[in-house]
């Protein structure tokens, strides 16, 4: 008898150890469970994308700090780095993805890398050229162009000649370019005599403007996709003194820009495109990540006109951008 109730006991302390044993692997499992996002971006110092940058570091570290969601933050300069990047962070089972590809097309295919893998993906800015986002959010681009072209036809009166700076492949350049044209199309007094890349770079834009002011002898007008290249393209009219052009229309939103407003530069309207966009994008994944389903599948921020009229009510000394 004694033999069988140190057997039951042997047996009870067995099951109890195997119990502990048993909660200590679940403690563990949901430690290594803990959610996680993966966020892939461009790498930049500076001007939108730097903002940009700043804005995603600024809304992660805020979900790690009041939530508990951890992150891994991921910064490419060309599209193989950023596919290389992707690859890791499927690799590390993250729970969302969110990324602004740094060129539709050669980022479509991890994109669908990312759906095969079976982890939502929140898309910024730049769309892909497939269905494998979650959710995109992005500023209104097509309305950009349309507003622009609007503009332009309302200070040209119809008639002018126009150069377009765009910015790289992506669908970002795609449909600005495309709302300007579709603006215009009704207007044949209105020429685009020159239409170059600029990369999304002040840089750039200041070499490309150099050239198209060397090549074209007259010009009325200067639609740029973005910014930084407005500034680019201001700084090469200036350098080659020009007193043709009439004006520069740039989007985004940026201080500097606001600024040669109100001082009546030449840079006469832009079309906002708010950096902080990637802040709604990592909110949507957290909340992804956490088990609730987005409510929109689409989230398009309004192309808003700023001019010297409104410019006040935009313009923030303290922006980073």
């Amino acid at each position: 008898m004694r033999k069988l109730a140190l057997l039951c006991v042997t047996l009870l302390t067995g099951v109890v150890l195997a119990a502990c044993g048993g909660t200590a692997d679940m403690n563990e499992t949901n430690k290594d469970g803990e959610l996680k996002i993966g966020i892939s971006l461009p790498s930049a110092t500076h001007g939108w994308m730097g903002a940009l940058i700043d804005s995603a570091e600024k809304q992660a570290k805020e979900l790690k700090d009041s939530e508990g969601i951890n992150y891994v933050m991921t910064n490419a300069t060309d599209p193989n780095k950023q596919a290389n990047d992707i690859d890791d962070l499927i690799a590390q089972k993250v729970d969302v993805i969110v990324m602004l590809p740094i060129e539709s097309a050669a980022l479509t295919p991890i994109g669908q890398k990312i759906k095969d893998a079976d982890i939502p993906l929140v898309i910024i800015d730049r769309e892909l050229e497939n269905d494998s986002a979650t959710v995109v959010v992005k500023g209104d681009n097509e309305g950009i162009g349309i507003n622009a072209g609007k503009y332009f036809i309302e200070q040209l009166n119809g008639t002018g000649k126009v150069v377009e700076i765009t910015g790289p492949p992506s669908s970002v350049t795609e449909q600005r370019g495309q709302g300007f044209k579709e603006a215009m199309a009704s207007e044949p007094g209105i020429e685009i005599v020159a239409s170059q890349s600029g990369e999304f770079s002040t840089e750039k834009s200041l070499e490309v403007m150099q050239n198209i002011l060397q090549a074209q002898p007259e010009i009325d007008a200067v639609f740029t996709q973005d910014d930084g290249m407005a500034l680019g393209v201001l700084q090469a009219i200036k350098e080659a003194g020009r007193e043709d052009i009439q004006f520069i229309t740039g989007a985004a939103g940026a201080k500097e820009v606001f600024e040669n407003m109100n001082e009546d530069g030449l840079i006469k309207a832009t079309f906002l495109y708010s950096p902080t966009m990637v802040a709604d994008g990592i909110k949507i994944a957290a909340k992804i990540a956490q088990g609730e389903a987005p409510e929109k599948a689409m989230v398009v921020i309004e192309a808003t006109q700023v001019t010297k009229d409104n410019v006040d009510t935009y313009y923030n000394s303290e922006s980073k951008f």
